[in-house]
């Protein structure tokens, strides 16, 4: 006789799934809390930088302050995302709550002295502070603590941009090239929608590049041209993506080299920066670039347009985010990277026969997914940024970036 059908196993299983997504609505609140107050603050300094140009001259000061905080108080988290993701990968000390004070501080401090860097990896890394500081609260044992602070995660990079089932699949993909944690998905996806849910209800508003992009303007669907043309700028982005990795840790490695004492990195980092702001005669490349009270200057908001970026604006914007991540700046490189991806599909897209607004998007996202590893992930992003008219296009860039653009990443503890 076939046996008895007993529903326990099912309970069972649907009650662990109610507790790890209960546990990941908590997650992604705190983290949409907290990322909604980072918004603000990055917005505040950001402008008094605008306002108060000599404050470039403190990016030195800034750097210093920075590494004597973190040598100071920080500890482990120093490490960052990396710390994150190697306790996903084999949990030890845990990730320390202090990370995200101390991130969103020397953030702040980065942008207020006009420090090439992004946003995502102060999100991310409140994201899953949060959740560690949830693990110890509650007394969680070790084997919470993956699924949790992935979830973090989840929530810091959804509530970052807006865009929660890109943050839900970047939160899985970057642990691992290749391999995929079906079980932690849904977890992973509360928490993104609960962190973009919580963002905005405190009064965050995302900027809207569905416009800029004017996939519209792109009438063949499954045209074989078409996808030829976005596999051209992927690939032009998985080589920069390429070249941005290895910049970054060119510069770090030789700032080392050059600079054993830990003061000093931030230090020449700050005054390579300054003067290369001087030299161009321009500020257009400090802070994320996003926007600019010039309407003159290149932007993200202007480079979707043709002439709203100049043919080298990618490298310049590739050059200063280098060398402010390489001396130490914290913040994270994503933002830049939207820029230079953005900045080179407005210069390929041409070249390869597409027009500049969706050249740029494609380049938007490709270069992300070349630098992170993480192709589905971007491919999402660029349809929750852009609408999802042209997924293909989206896909066939961003793996093509990601094909081309090596086995090193951004991020040193991804396997």
């Amino acid at each position: 006789m076939p046996p008895a059908f007993t529903a326990r196993p099912i309970v069972a299983a649907a009650r662990v799934a109610v507790v790890d997504w209960t546990l990941a609505a908590l997650v992604g609140a705190l983290a949409g809390t907290g990322c909604a107050g980072f918004l603000f603050a990055l917005d505040a300094v950001t402008a008094t930088r605008f306002a108060h140009p000599w404050l470039l001259a403190l990016l030195p000061v800034a750097g210093v302050a920075s590494a004597w905080a973190y040598r100071r108080v920080g500890g482990a988290s120093g490490r960052g995302h990396n710390l994150i993701l190697e306790e996903i990968h084999a949990p030890g000390g845990g990730v320390p709550l202090r990370m995200a004070p101390m991130v969103l501080g020397a953030t702040l401090l980065t942008h207020l002295c006009g420090g090439s860097a992004g946003r995502e990896g102060t999100g991310v890394q409140i994201g899953g502070a949060l959740a560690g500081g949830v693990q110890k609260a509650m007394r969680l044992g070790a084997e919470r603590q993956g699924p949790l602070l992935t979830a973090g995660v989840a929530g810091g990079f959804g509530a970052i941009f807006g865009t929660p089932l890109a943050g839900a699949v970047f939160a899985l993909e970057v642990l691992a090239r290749g391999r995929f944690r079906h079980a932690w998905l849904g977890g992973c996806l509360v928490a993104a929608l609960m962190g973009d849910l919580v963002c905005e209800a405190w009064g965050v508003r995302h900027a809207d590049f569905t416009a800029l992009a004017r996939l519209e303007d792109l009438t063949e669907r499954w045209s074989g041209a078409t996808l030829v043309q976005a596999a051209l700028i992927g690939l032009a982005a998985g080589l920069v993506a390429r070249l941005f990795v290895a910049a970054s840790g060119g510069v770090r490695r030789g700032f080392e080299k050059v600079a054993p004492s830990w003061w000093l990195p931030p230090v020449l980092g700050g005054l390579t920066v300054g003067a290369l702001t001087l030299a161009l005669g321009t500020n257009a490349y400090l802070g994320l670039s996003a926007a600019n009270p010039d309407p003159a200057a290149p932007s993200l908001l202007t480079v979707f347009s043709p002439g709203g970026a100049t043919p080298w604006s990618w490298a310049w914007k590739l050059i200063f985010t280098a060398v402010t991540v390489g001396a130490g700046f914290k913040g994270g490189e994503v933002t830049p990277l939207f820029f230079i991806g953005a900045a080179l599909g407005q210069v390929v897209g041409p070249l390869a026969g597409l027009p500049v607004g969706p050249a740029a998007a494609l380049g938007f996202v490709a270069v992300f997914a070349g630098a992170s590893k993480t192709p589905l992930a971007c491919t999402l992003l660029g349809l929750e940024l852009f609408g999802g008219g042209r997924a293909e296009l989206f896909g066939v860039a961003c793996l093509a970036a990601y094909l081309v653009a090596g086995r090193t990443g951004i991020y040193e503890a991804q396997r």
